[in-house]
């Protein structure tokens, strides 16, 4: 699959951004917290859960306080994210909870074993795999069967007025392409999650000027990552051409910056059903289960 991403680049911008993250992190605050509220109801409580993109981990802690029994495993791309992770999860309030584990790695090839994990949180980190078949497998390849998975992730219509506004311009790609709900749906479905279920709304952030934005977008690592983009720097002339643009946009004062986030939760499919990859598809099945298949044959 071409890749749509510099990952190389993803990791630079999250590293940078992990120290002054919060402060600029309102939305990913809010819809990590409305994710979360799509767990409450999990019974039996998990023993293990998954943190896919966990930044500088607020999700992490709230995930460790909601399930105190179970082992919370925080994954990033960027060290300096889980090192920051570290220190919103410690401090002596935390002594008497379980040690979250930490694994620096790609979302798209995650270090764990075959069905090892009950449950799998994802909070706007999505946006940033182009293959979401591929990752959709990984993810059911380490959940375990009847697993949860719980992922936000953003849409299509995602920081369309700063698109248009860089369109007017030139011709190169500025701002991310996001799948849109029924890809991402399709993707869920061939992979071989049941029942899942997606909605997505919007949210309008506002300011005071696009340099604000900008500002904003850098501070959480979201800075343009697109293989296709311009190498150059980007001249005076052409910001305050793409500026101009923006203005369009703007009502009682302020500029709009629109973020449709979409959200999926399901289910892992029971044991011995096919998953695909590359090569077709692979069953897995307990020994226990196999062996009476061979008793049963006799």
């Amino acid at each position: 699959m071409n890749r749509l991403f510099d990952h190389a680049q993803i990791r630079r911008h999250f590293s940078r951004a992990a120290s002054n993250y919060d402060e600029h992190a309102a939305l990913q605050r809010e819809v990590e917290s409305r994710l979360l509220e799509r767990m409450e109801f999990l019974k039996p409580a998990p023993l293990r859960v998954l943190d896919i993109g966990c930044g500088p981990g607020h999700a992490t802690g709230q995930l460790r306080r909601q399930f105190p029994k179970a082992l919370i495993i925080a994954l990033d791309l960027a060290l300096p994210m889980l090192q920051q992770m570290r220190r919103n999860t410690g401090g002596w309030q935390n002594l008497l909870q379980k040690p979250v584990a930490a694994i620096c790695a790609d979302t798209n090839a995650l270090p764990l074993a075959e069905a090892s994990i009950d449950v799998l949180f994802s909070s706007l980190c999505l946006q940033w795999c182009e293959d979401l078949p591929g990752v959709f497998n990984e993810f059911r390849r380490v959940l375990k069967p009847d697993g949860f998975m719980a992922i936000s992730t953003l849409g299509p219509d995602t920081l369309h007025e700063l698109r248009d506004a860089w369109a007017s311009v030139d011709a190169t790609a500025h701002v991310s392409r996001f799948a849109d709900m029924m890809r991402i749906g399709d993707a869920l479905m061939a992979a071989g999650f049941r029942d899942p279920v997606l909605d997505a709304e919007r949210f309008n952030l506002t300011y005071a000027d696009v340099p604000a934005l900008m500002r904003d977008l850098k501070g959480i690592g979201a800075s343009n990552a697109d293989v296709s983009r311009s190498r150059a720097l980007t001249g005076k002339q052409r910001l305050q051409k793409m500026f101009a643009a923006y203005e369009t946009h703007r009502r009682d004062g302020v500029l709009p910056a629109t973020y449709e986030v979409v959200y999926a939760h399901a289910w892992g499919p029971p044991p011995g059903q096919p998953r695909r990859d590359g090569d077709g598809e692979i069953a897995s099945f307990s020994v226990d289960k196999l062996r009476g298949s061979r008793r049963s044959a006799r």
